[in-house]
């Protein structure tokens, strides 16, 4: 349950105590418990009590029997389904973007946005489920596509209700149960979306929530023989332990991983247009997004005019209260998180790019909580450690080519391969040198998105793909019958 509790004079903190398992909320066997702290203003503002293996045994028996009848839906009651949640999601919508801006500092010009994106993707499955052939028949042999069984969808704190819905959509559409293991970072964002969706009315045990440790409760769901399928969203390291812990179960897989995005800036771009829309991209979410573009490459001799045109254009980028709509840059999610970025700073100042904005240290008069100075190095080289590793922050590196073929080459000079983007006039040239990066997915002239375009990764960037057929696809195995 969710209580309110007095602390001192009208602060109050919100206690979350229960899993979501079978149908109701009831309270958790783990009693691990942990602080939930504003990355605005570094104050408590909740405490959650964290599941343990117990309590995803339950949530995990809950889905398998509700697998024995769900498993046999048909297409047109799952679709009455993914109809029912995207409308008891969207009532909420409000109150999942203000828990967004509360928990996680989100600024709410993206945070709305991500969140319509999540509650959207409901009826992006229903289309897609209803354009995929479930059976498929020639002469006396008949292919199905069955659904996989019980899926652990284990989520990353960055875009809580995005992930939450966009694989809870898929699963559903696919006719699989779910247990899911959020981000204990991601709690008082998790209750508000369970609350909501509770209203869709779900068949008991389809959709269970238990918020635990990686460690804990995402381990369970990694090694229990009942789940069939896990998706998963976060980091490389937790990624290769899923899939090596997962062999022993035969797991099914689908990893979203991160990235190093490049953004290649053309000699032809109009620098008024692209300056502005490679810095979108690389503060995306205040720098905390696997997609955010923080590799900017740009043509030698066009360095000092891009250096000149980012001058200008980051005053635009301002940091503050991410409940203010004028506000691009919000705070880290925790203090962790800040002093990672911070490491990466001074990394970059000690490889001796050159710092043109930003730096260490909290922008002036935003000392109290975690936030950062939008920080853009130029000069760098791509084998520098911050032009290669993720540090998931609001820090871009620039870096001069001299011709198309080395952008290119810079480009894929990376483990990663999650999205990319190219920015230029001549239209097919840009779709020429975009189908040379070895991306997951690569946009041209700027940010955009296709609920039903695939989304996934290249290399340590992950495996398998989301959104749309594809998506739904992942939750789904083929059975062939043939007769003699």
């Amino acid at each position: 349950m969710v209580t309110m509790e007095t602390i001192t004079g009208k602060d109050r903190i919100k206690t979350i105590t229960t899993h979501y398992i079978d149908g109701a909320f009831v309270e958790s066997h783990g009693r691990e418990t942990m602080d939930i702290i504003s990355p605005t203003s570094g104050k408590l503002i909740g405490r959650v009590t964290l599941g343990d293996e117990e309590d995803t045994r339950r949530a995990i028996a809950a889905a398998k029997r509700a697998f024995a009848t769900y498993g046999r839906s048909t297409k047109e009651e799952r679709a009455n389904i993914l109809r029912r949640l995207h409308n008891a999601a969207s009532a909420r919508l409000d109150d999942l973007t203000a828990a967004m801006v509360e928990e996680y500092g989100g600024v709410v010009q993206f945070a709305r946005p991500i969140v319509e994106s999540g509650v959207n993707a409901f009826l992006a499955s229903e289309k897609a489920l209803q354009e995929l052939p479930l059976t498929q028949s020639w002469g006396k042999t008949t292919v199905t596509l069955e659904p996989v069984g019980v899926a652990g969808l284990i989520t990353a704190w960055n875009a809580n209700a995005l992930f939450i819905c966009l694989k809870l959509a898929s699963a559903v559409a696919a006719g699989c149960t779910v247990v899911i293991k959020p981000s204990e970072l991601s709690s008082l964002q998790t209750r508000v979306l369970v609350d909501a969706l509770q209203e869709a009315n779900l068949p008991k045990g389809l959709l269970n929530v238990v918020t635990g440790l990686g460690n804990v409760v995402g381990a369970e769901l990694v090694r229990n023989p009942d789940v069939a399928k896990i998706s998963f969203t976060g980091s490389v390291a937790v990624g290769q332990r899923i899939m090596s812990d997962g062999a022993a179960t035969m797991k099914r897989v689908t990893l979203e991983l991160g990235g190093k995005s490049p953004t290649i800036l053309l000699d032809d771009a109009v620098l008024d247009q692209a300056i502005p829309s490679a810095l979108v991209m690389a503060f995306l979410n205040s720098g905390q997004a696997c997609a955010a573009g923080t590799r900017l490459l740009v043509p030698k001799n066009r360095l000092d005019a891009v250096k000149r045109g980012i001058r200008e254009a980051m005053p635009a980028f301002t940091v503050g209260d991410p409940a203010d709509p004028k506000t691009a840059i919000g705070p880290m999610v925790s203090q962790k998180q800040y002093e990672r970025v911070q490491s990466y700073i001074r990394k970059g100042i000690e490889e001796n790019a050159e710092l043109l904005v930003g730096g260490e240290g909290h922008p002036p008069g935003f000392e109290a909580g975690y936030f950062v100075k939008p920080t853009v190095f130029v000069n760098a080289k791509n084998e520098m450690v911050i032009a290669q590793e993720e540090i998931f922050g609001p820090v871009l590196c620039v870096i001069a080519y001299d011709s198309e073929d080395e952008a290119i080459r810079i480009a894929n000079d990376s483990k990663y391969g999650l999205h990319a983007a190219v920015l230029g006039t001549d239209l097919q040239r840009a779709r020429r040198v975009a189908s040379q990066i070895r991306s997951g997915r690569v946009v041209i002239n700027g940010m955009t998105d296709d609920p039903q375009a695939p989304w996934g990764g290249f290399k340590y960037s992950g495996i398998g793909r989301e959104y749309g057929s594809y998506g739904v696809e992942a939750f789904l195995e083929t059975r062939a019958i043939l007769e003699s």
